[in-house]
């Protein structure tokens, strides 16, 4: 038999053109509507520059590609000498590029302003959507800095480099480099989110104290970016837990004993390098008080607990915008996927959820930017930091999963984007605390502090009133809020409930009428299936689908 050409025997047709060469900011209507509503609509000009090179045909590309070539580790040289060292494709260095040249890093602490905590989370929902492993060393340097200005000395050698836009990939000491990055180690084998079971250990070098130097022996069994500058790690001082300030290279020009025992084979986020260490004696400095270690650490992961609800609600944006987009191009039984009424309610369901997700996730942010001159925003800030992220990083998977069936065979295959999507959509949900870790830090504020209760209740006030099914859940849930019995055993069903009320008067302040309708027809009225796609009848399910669709 002679060979025959390639696909002599069909013509390719009926496929959707690739999602590329588009804005991420311009097309999203709702992030467009939401940063405004959240007061940071004077940044539009900026959001739109950076969604318009995001979502170009090679920013694509450079994500596809530092996900499919991941980090290698070389612990050696070829003559036998200890590297410790991380090399990555081109294409993850040209991804961090652009995500610290944009200042996600650093930006509202370097140009703070009104806003500027929910610009930069506009542009984080952005970024999530086309390289989220890029994310993990931004979000952990933009927590760092509460935590280093804290103390003068690790201010003046860490922040200006932190506060710069130049991403300085070099292995050298930091006081030769553009830029700075910084990372977190906090979980050990034997402990998980129970820090305090830490063993590692803090011996002091001098006479120790704030600022002091000390040496670090034990391991982590999770190290994020062992590649990068410094890390804030977690160790027993002689007076407890303590968090110090744990450079890659020392004052004198040589590595510090930080020993990179191997990468994480994780499930997603296979762009970003995770580890496990091991520190023989390494330098330390202390920042704070000994015994003060997991609320120092805490200031740190306060932020990144902002940016995991972020980069859920973009990785949920990415996966609808590639659901809607294939809906309207292809075609089935005659018709578009879209003007298929089934299809048309599983688009529209799942734009809702997309929609809701992104104004809770900035309404947080915004309170980020009020919560230093605002007390009630600072109570709002410390009750919804863990429960936003508990909510948008919880109901974003099954939203993923959906989004992948619509493209059916298509959205199953790593070639297409939606793949990333699917493995990094979990990873939110249990870094920097899983959803019990989060519902019960929601229980410890209410606890706590009154006032966060009364701080969130000012938020449904000024929608009371206007929708009867709101009014009805809001009473349900004071009621069962004035029940404390059991109330660990039913934190989840809580803090569901709390976002859930939250999110509708979100709609219903800053979305079209149709998206509220839908919100309240299905999230409260409890006329909803187990599953989406199950709007119920009289809602108009094509504005819906028209407003998702990447415009």
């Amino acid at each position: 038999m002679t060979a025959l050409p390639a696909f002599e025997t069909h013509e390719v047709f009926n496929q959707p053109p690739a999602l590329e060469n588009y804005n991420l900011f311009t097309s999203d209507r709702a992030l467009v509507d939401a940063t405004r509503a959240m007061g940071a609509g004077h940044a539009a000009g900026r959001l739109a520059a950076y969604g318009a090179r995001l979502g170009s045909a090679e920013t694509i590309e450079n994500g596809r590609l530092a996900h499919r070539f991941p980090p290698q580790l070389k612990t050696f040289d070829r003559f036998g000498h200890r590297r410790d060292e991380v090399e990555f494709h081109p294409a993850w260095h040209a991804i961090m590029d652009l995500i610290i040249g944009e200042g996600l890093h650093s930006a509202p602490w370097a140009e703070p302003g009104p806003g500027a905590h929910t610009a930069r989370a506009a542009a984080y929902i952005m970024h999530a959507q086309i390289e989220p492993g890029s994310q993990c060393p931004t979000t952990m340097t933009y927590g760092s800095v509460p935590a280093l200005s804290r103390d003068r000395d690790a201010a003046n050698t860490w922040l200006p480099k932190i506060l710069s836009r130049s991403y300085d990939r070099r292995d050298i000491p930091v006081e030769r480099k553009t830029g700075a990055l910084i990372g977190m180690g906090m979980t050990e084998k034997q402990g998980g989110s129970d820090v305090r079971a830490n063993t590692t250990v803090a011996t002091r070098a001098g006479a120790g104290g704030p600022g002091g130097e000390y040496r670090i022996t034990g391991h982590k069994w999770f190290f994020s970016c062992p590649q990068i500058d410094a890390h804030l790690v977690l160790a027993q001082a002689p007076d407890g837990l303590s968090c110090f300030i744990v450079p890659r290279w020392l004052p004198d020009g040589t590595k510090n004993a930080v020993r990179i025992q191997r990468l994480k084979d994780k499930v997603g986020n296979r762009s970003n390098a995770s580890s496990e260490v091991e520190f023989h004696a390494a330098h330390g400095w202390l920042l704070g008080e000994e015994g003060r270690g997991v609320p120092t650490i805490l200031e740190m992961g306060t932020f990144t607990r902002l940016d995991c609800a972020l980069g859920s609600a973009g990785l949920l944006r990415g996966a609808v915008a590639q659901a809607t987009h294939h809906a309207f191009h292809r075609r089935a039984f005659q018709r578009h996927l879209i003007d298929q009424p089934l299809m048309t309610n599983v688009v529209a369901d799942l734009a809702v959820e997309s929609e809701a997700s992104t104004l809770l996730a900035l309404r947080l942010a915004q309170a980020f930017d009020e919560a230093p001159r605002d007390a009630r925003q600072a109570a709002f800030q410390r009750l919804c930091t863990p429960a936003v992220k508990y909510w948008v990083c919880k109901r974003a998977p099954n939203a993923v999963v959906e989004a992948m069936e619509v493209l059916g065979g298509n959205g199953y295959v790593d070639e297409g984007p939606l793949g990333m999507l699917y493995k990094e959509i979990p990873l939110n949900s249990i870094w920097e605390g899983s959803g019990n870790v989060m519902c019960l830090d929601v229980l410890r504020a209410l606890q706590k502090s009154p006032d966060v209760l009364e701080a969130y209740f000012v938020e449904l006030a000024g929608v009371r009133g206007d929708d009867r099914r709101l009014d009805a859940a809001i009473a349900g849930l004071e009621a069962e809020l004035a029940d404390r019995t059991d109330l660990e055993q039913r934190a989840r069903r809580v803090v569901e409930r709390m976002m859930t009320l939250l999110q509708g008067a979100l709609v219903l302040r800053h979305s079209p009428a149709a998206v509220a309708d839908a919100f309240f027809a299905s999230r409260l009225s409890g006329d909803w299936g187990r599953a989406f796609g199950t709007l119920p009848r009289g809602l108009d399910l094509r504005a819906i689908a028209e407003r998702g669709r990447p415009a």
